[in-house]
């Protein structure tokens, strides 16, 4: 952790600070023209939005959330499919009162946790950095900015 993260400081933004004389201040309206840089905050972000950086941030989002999801998808009309379609099936023992739609559906509480841990794990090993440096370097080239 950085300690001079602009995210740890409220007042970094310019809001709430005093204006002398006793009442509160804006720092301005959002997207002011920054003299020294000659960009918006809005020009700022809309260029780390094209970047590489961020597209490839994007495209590993992408890359686990898509076919996750539809993985998900697909097992859980199943379990409702064959709910409808093939009660028998569903009604089937498989130790004592449990049985086969009792197992189905606590197999989708179980596939819930585990989708879950892997979020988890894929943002943290391959793209919690990335969204974190572009996220300091987007803080630092809008600082100033509006006030």
């Amino acid at each position: 952790m950085r300690l001079d993260d602009p995210w740890d400081d409220a007042l970094a933004s310019g809001w709430g600070e005093s204006d002398g004389a006793g009442s509160f201040a804006p720092a301005g309206p959002p997207g002011h023209a920054d003299p020294q840089r000659g960009h918006s905050a809005a020009g700022i972000y809309l260029e780390v939005q094209r970047s590489e950086a961020f597209q490839e941030v994007r495209r590993r989002y992408r890359r686990f959330v898509i076919p996750a999801t539809l993985a998900f998808l697909v097992w859980y009309l199943a379990y409702v499919v064959a709910a409808i379609t093939v009660p028998g099936l569903m009604a089937r023992p498989v130790a004592g009162a449990v049985n086969v739609a009792m197992a189905a559906g606590l197999g989708q509480f179980l596939t819930t946790f585990l989708l879950t841990g892997a979020y988890a794990r894929h943002a943290r090993l391959r793209r919690d950095r990335a969204a974190l440096d572009l996220r300091w370097e987007t803080q630092e080239m809008t600082r100033g900015i509006g006030r």
